[in-house]
């Protein structure tokens, strides 16, 4: 058995989709076990980008099995166009298998998105306006549509003009807003149905298959542990759980079908939507980090807040993920800056703080500690050897790995699947 978690150790965009890009071409199947449209990989290939949302990364390796599980919310009208857009770019795909226990995002789920947006005002979450949080919601709220239900037509029909009937009541009488017509969503649904059919299984018996089998298995997380729904900085999260843990649940795996999590680590730190961020550097470096990296949403174009890397955040997620080691990535565009700041750790009211706290209050009033290296000033794109990066480059990785607890496993120099330099043996 040879099976491999990758997980974000931040808020997001850390370059999972690159890392699990790279790895699938070891693997026999990739499998994303949570999260919706709400994220976005990109990952590079033969000098062309994609913009992956719900495609598994391992989807443009032709042979790959790739599953969508049960704990993915399922946007059929952007799964279907993300297909539709690697068909016409020619580009071969993998085996797509889609989980019959998928939760269906439904256009009601998107407006009520935007409206519980504007009414909390102020409060806001920052959500991308996808309708993942509806979505989910009615999941606990046993309301949701599955596709194994949507894949029924008259079972379709009886759900959704049950739920119709109460949503159209929230919208009308709660937002003041415009109803659903039941028909329109029907026909539409049900022409998305017909299409996506074909890849449609039971993926908790194909997954414990694969497994059972030897196959070189990597699950796929979105977002990151700081936008986890139990353990990040709630409420400024995400509505599902992108940790190890969930690994199991989101495809119906036992926990003793995980042999290794890889935990991915930008070299500095960015963050999108609201919520207390302490490395956060509203200044010229900020600016410059984001310019030079291009730190915008793969998902909604939004600039994304910028700063130094907070290793009190990616300790914390090693703890939460259980890390036998890290990929650090985009540590080329540090080449640009002759000192480099990381945070080591937290004080409050002067005071070292040995947990990351759970309040936000506090989390906005803690001090970063900074520790200031020594940066190299020297492109290091076009490197495969880490013996061969500079000095200080390699310091300030393996100081990374140091604060965080656990080894260094990948180094990433850029966004091709060749500028990735492997320290030890992944599957």
């Amino acid at each position: 058995m040879s099976t491999i978690v990758v997980v974000g150790t931040q808020w997001g965009d850390e370059g999972k989709g690159k890392i699990v890009d790279f790895l699938a071409s070891q693997a026999d199947v990739v499998a994303r076990f949570q999260g919706g449209s709400n994220a976005g990989h990109t990952v590079t290939a033969d000098g062309q980008e994609y913009k992956l949302h719900l495609l598994p990364s391992g989807i443009l390796y032709p042979g790959c099995i790739c599953v969508v599980g049960n704990d993915v919310v399922l946007d059929p009208k952007l799964i279907l166009e993300e297909i539709d857009a690697l068909k016409k770019q020619g580009r071969p795909m993998g085996e797509l298998r889609i989980s019959n226990r998928c939760h269906v995002v439904m256009p009601y789920h998107k407006r009520l998105d935007a409206l519980q947006e504007a009414f909390r005002g102020k409060g806001k979450v920052g959500t991308t306006g996808h309708g993942i949080g509806p979505c989910y919601a009615d999941a606990a709220d046993r309301i949701g549509i599955r596709v194994v239900s949507w894949m029924d037509k008259a079972a379709f029909a009886a759900e959704l003009k049950a739920v119709l009937e109460y949503k159209n009541r929230i919208l009308t009488e709660v937002f003041k807003a415009e109803p659903f017509d039941f028909q329109q969503i029907y026909d539409e649904y049900n022409a998305y149905a017909e299409r996506l059919r074909p890849y449609v299984c039971d993926t908790c018996t194909l997954m414990n298959g694969l497994i059972q089998d030897g196959r070189r298995v990597l699950f796929e997380g979105a977002q990151a542990a700081m936008l986890d729904l139990s353990h990040g900085t709630y409420p400024f999260v995400t509505s599902s759980h992108p940790t190890a843990g969930a690994v199991c649940v989101g495809l119906g795996v036992g926990p003793r079908c995980i042999d290794k999590v890889i935990g991915v680590v930008k070299a500095y730190a960015t963050r999108v939507g609201e919520g207390p961020f302490p490395t956060e550097q509203l200044n010229e470096n900020g600016v410059r980090l984001r310019e030079i990296a291009h730190e915008y949403g793969a998902t909604t174009g939004r600039p994304r807040r910028t700063g130094w890397l907070d290793m009190s955040v990616v300790r914390y997620a090693a703890q939460l993920n259980g890390l036998d080691c890290i990929a650090i990535t985009r540590l080329d565009i540090l080449d640009h800056f002759s000192e480099i700041k990381i945070c080591s750790g937290y004080t409050l009211n002067g005071q070292p703080l040995n947990e990351f706290p759970a309040s936000l209050k506090v989390l906005g009033q803690v001090e970063p500690v900074y520790e200031t290296l020594p940066g190299w000033m020297t492109d290091t794109s076009g490197i495969r050897d880490y013996d061969k990066l500079p000095p200080n480059c390699r310091r300030y990785a393996e100081r990374v790995a140091e604060l965080a607890g656990t080894r260094l496993g990948i180094v990433s120099v850029g966004p091709g699947r060749d500028q990735t330099i492997v320290l030890e043996k992944m599957f």
